[in-house]
C-alpha cells in the first residue's frame, strides 16, 4: 500500500497509527521560521516512512523527565532547582483528609507509646510466685490506674488495661486455672515481666517515627492517631483545571450529525484524582482562541488540562495562545505513538499547561507522559520503582517512536490487548496497565517495562472522590 503524503510531500509515519492532529503536527513541524518546508538532508527511509528524527519533538523518556523536572524550576533556574524538597507551601490536614499525601515535617512522638505499662493479653496481673488469691474486682481498658498488687495477689485484667504497681507479669487466660478453694495456678512456666508491654517500648517522647517525604498510608494514619496527632502537616495536594475543547463535542446521547460524544471530559477528572490531583474545575469551551485565552488566564490551578487544539489546523488554537501568553513551551510534541502532539508549557511559575491530543487514547499517553511526572513532583511523591515483564506475543512497532500498549497481566507476563488504535478506549478499558514498547517494537518473550494504571496498585493511589 502507498502511504499517504503530507502537503509538503513529506510521506505519513506509520499510517495505520496516525490521527488527524498526528497528521497536522507532522506538517507543522515541518516548516521552518514560516519560510516554506523544512528540508532534511538525509534521505527519506524505506517503506514511506519519514526521516528518523523530527524537529522539536523530544524522545518519549526524556519528556517524562521533564515534566518531573519542571515543577522544581522557573523561568530563572536557581541553584535549588534540583532538590526534590517541595517549593509548595506546606499545609495541616486532619487525619482523615491526609491519605495519600506526603509528610512536609517529621512525624515525631508526642508521648511516650505506649504511655503507661499495659497488658498486652486478656487474662490475670500476677504479684510473686503463685499460686495467687484473685481480687474480685477486674481491671479494664480506660479505667483509672488500679491500687497496687501485693505478693501472692492477681487481679483479672484486660488487653490494654493499666497493669497495678508491682505487677510481676500478665498470665494468659488460657495458660491458667483456678483449683476448688479459687486459687490461681500457672499451667506454664513464666518470666518476669511477660505479655506486659511496658511504658514507652515502640517509642519515646521526641523520638522522630517518620522523616519528611513518607507517604501518608492507612498504617500512617494509625500511628499518627496513637502518637496523638489531630492534624499532619503535609505537601498539598495540586490542584488541576481541565479545559475540554471543541465544537464536536456532545455530553449526552448518541452521536448524531456529524458531533461525537465527549469521552475525555468523563474520564480526565477521575483519572487526574487517582493521580493525586484535586480537580478544581472542568470547563467546555468552544474552538475559540478569545475564550480559550481567557480561560488560561483567569485559571488558579497548578495544573491546566486541555484536550485536542495541540496541532496545527485551523482551529487548534492551544499554540497560539500560549505564545500570545508568553509561555514557556517546554516540550512540544513526544516521540510517542500514541499522543505525539502532546505538549507541555510553563504558562506562570506556578502553574503548568499539559496540552492532551484530542483521540481518547493518545490523551491516557499524554497524561501518563507528561501529567504524572508532574503531579508526582508537585506531590512530592517519590517515582514508582520500574518493573519488567515479557510479553506473550510480539508487539509492533514504530520505527522512531515509542509505543504505550494496553495489556493485562497474567502471572508473571503481559498480555498486549487490541483495540489500541489513538482514538480507542476499548483496549485501555480492560487493562492493567501499559507496556513500553520501544522503537521497533518487541519479540514475544521480552522483557518489556510496564507502568501500571493508577487503580490497579493495590495501594492508595485510588482517590476517586
Amino acid at each position: 500500500m502507498t502511504a499517504p503524503r503530507l502537503r509538503d510531500g513529506a510521506p505519513v509515519e506509520d499510517s495505520d497509527d496516525l490521527d488527524v492532529e498526528e497528521a497536522l503536527a507532522l506538517v507543522r513541524d515541518a516548516k521552518d521560521d514560516g519560510t516554506g518546508p523544512a528540508r532534511d538532508p538525509r534521505p527519506a527511509e524505506p517503506h514511506g516512512h519519514a526521516p528518523a528524527e523530527r524537529h522539536r519533538a523530544t524522545p518519549w523518556p526524556q519528556a517524562r523527565e521533564i515534566a518531573a523536572r519542571a515543577a522544581r524550576a522557573t523561568r530563572a533556574p536557581r541553584p535549588a532547582a534540583t532538590s526534590s524538597a517541595p517549593r509548595r507551601t506546606p499545609v495541616p490536614v486532619p487525619l482523615g483528609d491526609a491519605l495519600g499525601l506526603v509528610l512536609a515535617a517529621p512525624l515525631d512522638a508526642l508521648s511516650d507509646l505506649p504511655s503507661f505499662d499495659t497488658s498486652a493479653m486478656d487474662g490475670w496481673a500476677v504479684a510473686g510466685p503463685g499460686p495467687w488469691t484473685v481480687r474480685e474486682e477486674g481491671v479494664l481498658a480506660g479505667h483509672a490506674q488500679p491500687a497496687p498488687l501485693t505478693d501472692g495477689e492477681a487481679v483479672r485484667i484486660a488487653t490494654g488495661a493499666r497493669v497495678p504497681a508491682d505487677t510481676t507479669a500478665v498470665l494468659r487466660t488460657e495458660h491458667g486455672r483456678t483449683d476448688a478453694q479459687g486459687r490461681l495456678h500457672a499451667t506454664r512456666d513464666m518470666v518476669h515481666g511477660q505479655d506486659i508491654r511496658p511504658r514507652g517500648q515502640e517509642c519515646r517522647s521526641g523520638d522522630q517515627l517518620l522523616p519528611v517525604g513518607t507517604q501518608i498510608t492507612p498504617a500512617v494514619l494509625g500511628l499518627a492517631a496513637a502518637a496523638g496527632y489531630d492534624t499532619v502537616t503535609v505537601v498539598p495536594r495540586p490542584r488541576a483545571e481541565v479545559l475540554v475543547l471543541g465544537d464536536e463535542l456532545l455530553t449526552e446521547g448518541l452521536p448524531r450529525e456529524g458531533l461525537i460524544r465527549d469521552a475525555l471530559g468523563p474520564m480526565l477528572p477521575p483519572w487526574l484524582r487517582a493521580l493525586g490531583a484535586e480537580v478544581v474545575a472542568v470547563r467546555r469551551i468552544r474552538d475559540d482562541a478569545k475564550a480559550l485565552h481567557k480561560a488560561i488566564t483567569a485559571s488558579t490551578a497548578d495544573l491546566i488540562v486541555t484536550t485536542g487544539g495541540t496541532a496545527a489546523g485551523p482551529h487548534d488554537h492551544v499554540h497560539p495562545t500560549l505564545e500570545r501568553l508568553g509561555a514557556e513551551l517546554l516540550v512540544d510534541g513526544v516521540k510517542v505513538r500514541p499522543g505525539h502532539p502532546m505538549l507541555l508549557a510553563r504558562t506562570r511559575d506556578d502553574q503548568h499547561l499539559v496540552g492532551l491530543p484530542g483521540n481518547p487514547l493518545a490523551a491516557v499517553s499524554g497524561l501518563i507522559t507528561l501529567a504524572e511526572p508532574l503531579l508526582r513532583t508537585l506531590a512530592a511523591r517519590p517515582a514508582p520503582e520500574p518493573y519488567t515483564l515479557p510479553l506473550t506475543e510480539p508487539v509492533h512497532g514504530h520505527p522512531y517512536d515509542t509505543r504505550l500498549v494496553p495489556v493485562v497481566l497474567r502471572g508473571d507476563r503481559a498480555v498486549p490487548l487490541h483495540y489500541n488504535g489513538p482514538a480507542m478506549l476499548r483496549g485501555i478499558a480492560a487493562a492493567d496497565a501499559l507496556a513500553v514498547v520501544p522503537p521497533g517494537g518487541a519479540r514475544q518473550g521480552a522483557e518489556t517495562e510496564l507502568l501500571d494504571l493508577p487503580w490497579t496498585t493495590a495501594g492508595i493511589g485510588v482517590c476517586f472522590t
